[in-house]
């Protein structure tokens, strides 16, 4: 009968104290891990975007609401000059015009023509001071002329508590500010 070896009494102590350790460190950070979420207010649509390089995961479609990336971990306190890089990619914001599978050239010219409107973007954006108040992960505002906002709060766009009060159809301008 083989004989079963445990660990010595000193290695388990020491794995229990890395663990410790660690639950400290994390709880010692109280950062808040939530949601990433998105509000459209352009005919564009939001193939895919992320903050700080993690992933919203939704396209979402123009004037739309979408994403539920996870996370943003907000620190536990604002931070003067925070800011957070948003990327994002642009596109079509209908399959108007698709001629169907059967004819190949047809399609592939709609298909290059759909894959040309495609525009990568990224910025750095400020994050509102949320002091004294509860995050509830992040919603990016994508906003004409490439023009982004965000939002830590818990209240849903559109009620009056919620910070931005952009109407959700805007009107595209003639041109944009460069």
């Amino acid at each position: 009968m083989s004989e079963v070896k445990h660990a010595p009494v000193w290695q388990s102590g020491r794995l229990m104290a890395g663990m410790c350790t660690l639950v400290a460190v994390m709880l010692s950070l109280n950062a808040q891990a939530s949601t990433l979420g998105a509000i459209n207010h352009t005919h564009w649509a939001i193939n895919r975007f992320s903050v700080d390089g993690r992933s919203g995961i939704d396209i979402i479609g123009p004037y739309q609401g979408g994403g539920g990336g996870c996370c943003y971990v907000a620190p536990e306190r604002w931070i003067p000059g925070m800011t957070v890089r948003v990327d994002w990619e642009t596109g079509a914001g209908s399959s108007g015009g698709f001629p169907g599978f059967a004819d190949r050239d047809k399609y592939y010219a709609w298909l290059d023509n759909i894959d040309a409107q495609k525009r990568q973007h990224t910025q750095v954006v400020p994050v509102p001071d949320y002091t004294g108040q509860k995050v509830c992960g992040l919603t990016v505002h994508f906003l004409p002329c490439d023009e982004v906002q965000v939002t830590t709060s818990c209240y849903a766009y559109g009620s009056p508590e919620y910070p931005i009060k952009t109407p959700l159809h805007l009107p595209e301008p003639q041109s944009c500010p460069k």
